[in-house]
C-alpha cells in the first residue's frame, strides 16, 4: 500500500488534530490487547500510567505499552498577568476532568499527561517560579552551586549541529490503545480551548505483536514501504528488533518522581513533590543500514553490550538488576573491543549504583532501573504536523524514526544517561569515540532532529503551574 503525503500529514494546525492520517491503519492492523482496569482513585503522579498489561515473553516479563500515541507541542495564546492566567488554568483542569470523566486513564482509556517548559515559567510566572521551582540536590553539589531540576536542552557529542532545541511552552502526551480516544481529548484541548497555539503534532504507535503474529511496527513499515521494513523481525515491539519495555528495565511507578531518591525536595512547600522531569526528541532510524550493515551477533552487542550471550534471533533480552553493568564494565568493553553496547552504557546512569530507601521508605536495590519510558515508533518525517516546516525539517513521504519520551526524577538525570551513551560516563572517564562512531551503540544509525526539557507536575498542579500563587 502506497502512502501519500495527504495520508501522512492530512492537514494544518487545528485541522491535524483530528485527521489520522497514515495512523488510521493501526487500527485495521492490530486489535486492542486484553488489559486489567484497576481499581480506586488516581494516582498523584500524572505521568503514570495505571493498567498496563504485563506479559512473558522469551522467558522475560514485559510491559505491554499502549497502541496509539501522541505528543502534541504549543505556545501559550493568553495574555500574561494573574487574572488571564488564573482563568487560563481553571479552564484547562475543566478540560482535563471532563476528559477523565470519560475515560479511564488505562490503555484501554486514555492517559494525559501536562508537562511545562522553561519558556513558560520564564515568560508567565517568572517571580513565583524563581522561589518555587525545585532544585537538583545531587547536580548541586558536583557543580558546587545551585542546579536547578528543569533544564534547558542541550546537543550531546554525537548530536548533529543541527539538532533543534526547542521552547515549546507546553507539551501534552496522550496515550490509548483507541484512536478516536485521543482525537477526542486533543480536538478538545486544543480546538476546544483558546489556550495553545499548537507548533507541533507528533504520532505513533508501540507494540501489538506481543499475542503472536506480525507486530504493528512491522506492518506499518512494510505498508509505509520504508527501506529495510523487511528485515523487521515479524514480531518485533519497535523498528529496531528488539523489546524495550521489559520490566526490570523500566523503573518502578514512583522512582521517577523528582523526591523519590532524595534528589530534590520538590520545590517550596513541596509544590512539585509527585510530578517529574520529561525529556521529549525526536530521532530518526536508518533501518536499512542497522539491518544490512549490522548481523545479528553485532546488533545484540550494539544493542545490550558486546560479548552478551544472545540467543539467535532473541527479540526480548533479561535486564534485571543484577545484570545492570558499571563503568569499569564498560572500560573493559572498550578496551577489548572498542565497542560499548546501548543498554550498558547508559546503565551506569539509569540503575541505581547501590540500594537506596526512598523518602517513603520504600527500598530500591542496587541495579533498580530509574526512568520510565513512554517513547514510540512514527513515521513523521520528522512530524505529523508543524507551524515551522522549513525550521522542523518536515520532508515529503514516511520515514523511520522514533519519539523520544522518558520521564527522570530531573532534567540531570536524563543528561547523564545520555552522555554515557557517548561514552561519557557518570564518573567522569571519556570513552573516546568519534562521534557516531560504530562502535558507540546506536548513534551510527540513529539521529536526533529535536530536544526540549519539561516539568511534568503532580496532578494538582499540572495546569497552568503556579498561577494560582500570582
Amino acid at each position: 500500500m502506497k502512502l501519500t503525503r495527504r495520508q501522512l500529514v492530512g492537514g494544518a494546525g487545528a485541522a491535524a488534530l483530528s485527521a489520522a492520517g497514515v495512523y488510521e491503519l493501526v487500527d485495521r492492523l492490530a486489535s486492542p490487547p486484553v488489559r486489567v482496569i484497576p481499581a480506586g482513585p488516581l494516582p498523584p503522579e500524572q505521568h503514570v500510567l495505571r493498567g498496563v498489561r504485563q506479559v512473558v515473553q522469551e522467558g522475560v516479563e514485559v510491559l505491554v505499552p499502549p497502541l496509539h500515541h501522541q505528543v502534541v507541542t504549543a505556545k501559550l495564546a493568553v495574555e500574561p498577568g494573574a487574572r488571564s492566567l488564573r482563568d487560563a488554568q481553571r479552564k484547562l483542569e475543566g478540560a482535563l476532568a471532563e476528559i477523565e470523566s470519560r475515560y479511564e486513564t488505562t490503555p484501554t482509556g486514555l492517559g494525559v499527561t501536562v508537562a511545562w517548559g522553561l519558556p513558560y515559567f520564564h515568560r508567565f510566572v517568572p517571580a513565583v517560579a524563581a522561589t518555587h521551582l525545585p532544585l537538583d540536590r545531587r547536580a548541586s553539589v558536583v557543580k558546587g552551586s545551585p542546579v536547578p531540576a528543569l533544564l534547558d536542552a542541550v546537543r550531546f557529542p554525537s548530536d548533529p549541529h543541527g539538532t533543534v532545541l526547542e521552547a515549546s511552552d507546553v507539551a501534552v502526551l496522550l496515550r490509548s490503545d483507541s484512536l478516536a480516544h485521543i482525537e477526542d481529548a486533543a480536538k478538545q484541548l486544543f480546538s476546544g480551548l483558546d489556550l495553545f497555539a499548537v507548533q507541533s503534532i507528533r504520532k505513533g504507535f508501540a507494540g501489538g505483536g506481543f499475542d503472536g503474529g506480525q507486530s504493528l511496527p512491522k506492518k506499518m513499515a512494510v505498508a509505509a514501504g520504508l527501506n529495510g521494513a523487511d528485515q523487521i523481525p515479524d514480531t518485533s515491539e519497535l523498528f529496531l528488533g528488539f523489546t524495550s519495555t521489559q520490566k526490570a528495565g523500566l523503573g518502578p511507578e514512583r522512582i521517577a518522581n523528582i523526591e523519590t531518591l532524595g534528589y530534590s525536595d520538590g520545590g517550596r512547600d513541596g509544590y512539585f513533590r509527585r510530578g517529574t522531569a520529561m525529556h521529549l526528541s525526536h530521532i530518526a532510524e536508518d533501518l536499512e543500514a542497522w539491518y544490512i550493515n549490522f548481523d545479528f551477533t553485532e546488533r545484540a552487542a550494539t544493542a545490550f553490550r558486546p560479548g552478551l550471550d544472545v540467543k539467535y534471533g532473541a527479540q526480548t533480552v533479561r535486564q534485571d538488576a543484577k545484570d545492570a553493568a558499571n563503568v569499569a564494565d564498560n572500560v573493559r568493553d572498550y578496551n577489548r573491543e572498542q565497542r560499548i553496547g546501548h543498554s550498558s552504557a547508559i546503565q551506569t546512569a539509569s540503575r541505581l549504583q547501590h540500594d537506596v530507601v526512598g523518602v517513603d521508605g520504600t527500598r530500591y536495590p542496587k541495579g533498580t532501573a530509574v526512568p520510565q519510558r513512554a517513547d514510540f515508533n512514527t513515521l513523521d518525517n520528522p512530524f505529523f504536523f508543524s507551524l515551522d516546516p522549513a525550521r522542523d525539517g518536515m520532508q515529503a513521504g514516511p520515514s523511520a524514526g522514533v519519539h523520544f519520551v522518558v520521564f527522570t526524577p530531573t532534567s540531570d538525570d536524563f543528561h547523564r544517561g545520555r552522555l554515557a551513551m557517548d561514552g561519557v560516563m557518570p564518573d567522569g572517564t571519556k570513552l573516546q569515540f568519534t562521534p557516531r562512531a560504530r562502535g558507540q551503540g546506536f548513534n551510527s544509525v540513529l539521529t536526533t532532529t529535536h530536544r526540549q526539557n519539561f516539568l511534568v507536575p503532580p496532578r494538582r498542579h499540572r495546569s497552568f503551574p503556579l498561577a494560582e500563587l500570582l
